[in-house]
């Protein structure tokens, strides 16, 4: 089956969100553009990854510039994005993979998440992002320095909104208790 590639070049949203309680949360990245929505699966650790990764490659595009550039600081208060995710929720794939790149010719951030590749086989680490016909599905998105930042600020605060941590162990709390190491198994 030929390789499907959902590409979004400044996207009317990008956004990373939830569906579900803290502790069974399932985690999407989320892009649309004129009536057309791409969602795609992910691990919390990828979004938080990603997020962190981003903010990381704006500020070093940002220093290398000396400020002569686009790129906002800090997300910009009047792009924010609160809402949830759009519907009809429809996963395209579970991402495997993903990359970042800074264009600096068209001053944008490039990401591309990459489905899981089942048999492991059929990988091969120098193409994984290379646009062949027979690779897995992956989504490309091209976002403006203050798009980039506005995705990693709700990113990172959706990561941090999950389950309160213990007080002794940093472990999550579950709403029904939880075993804490440090307290010889007694409930918490």
């Amino acid at each position: 089956m030929p390789r499907q590639v959902f590409f979004y070049d400044q996207p009317e949203r990008f956004v990373a969100g939830t569906v579900g309680q803290p502790g069974a949360r399932a985690f999407y990245l989320q892009a649309s553009a004129r009536g057309r929505i791409t969602s795609v699966l992910l691990e919390k650790t990828q979004v938080a990854a990603l997020a962190e990764r981003i903010e990381e490659v704006l500020d070093e595009a940002l220093r290398r510039s000396g400020g002569d550039t686009s790129i906002p600081a800090t997300a910009p208060a009047d792009l924010l994005d609160t809402a949830p995710l759009d519907l009809p929720l429809e996963q395209e794939f579970r991402v495997g993979t993903m990359a970042l790149a800074w264009d600096s010719i068209d001053s944008c951030l490039v990401v591309e998440a990459q489905a899981v590749i089942e048999d492991e086989d059929e990988e091969d680490t120098e193409s994984v992002f290379e646009d062949t016909e027979d690779g897995p599905d992956m989504l490309r998105v091209r976002l403006t320095g203050a798009m980039a930042r506005v995705f990693a600020k709700r990113a990172l605060d959706l990561v941090a909104a999950g389950r309160k941590p213990c007080p002794f162990c940093n472990l999550p709390l579950d709403p029904e208790g939880h075993l804490c190491p440090r307290a010889n198994g007694y409930r918490r």
